[in-house]
């Protein structure tokens, strides 16, 4: 395997699994805000500039950009466990997600957006209450 990211086979798989989009929380709150007559658009790139940064899910009448940030890839202040294996590669990875969502959030509002960031962790409900109410205030400016 050389000088592969991954420590081991097992992880590499591990990670190659892990999903950029649809996650579990990601979908619990998409199929409640379709089911409530919101409609959006799904890893949409809203900057033309930047087409690797995405939203995981936008509101692009109302710019409002929503992202549902992974506990572990993000680095919840809550819940981050750094990693065992292999951290010379994992945690420069890790500051550089934050780093980069910290940078999206920036380009985002000077295009006029807003954004709201939730963890993958945070009660569904609550987190389509708050998406919600910015989505009413936008439609009500």
């Amino acid at each position: 395997m050389g000088d592969s990211w991954a420590s081991s086979e097992h992880a590499r798989l591990t990670m190659r699994a892990n999903r950029a989009r649809d996650t579990k929380p990601e979908l619990l709150v998409r199929r409640e805000l379709h089911r409530r007559g919101w409609r959006f658009r799904v890893a949409y790139r809203p900057l033309p500039e930047d087409r690797r940064r995405t939203v995981d899910i936008a509101f692009t009448r109302l710019k409002v950009a929503v992202h549902i940030d992974g506990c572990y890839w993000h680095g919840c202040p809550e819940h981050f466990i750094p990693p065992k294996t292999n951290p010379d590669y994992w945690m420069p990875k890790i500051q550089r997600n934050i780093e980069r969502d910290k940078d999206t959030d920036q380009k985002l509002r000077a295009a006029g957006w807003t954004i709201l960031r939730f963890w993958e962790h945070e009660d569904p409900a609550e987190v389509i209450e708050r998406i919600e109410t910015t989505l009413r205030e936008a439609q009500n400016p």
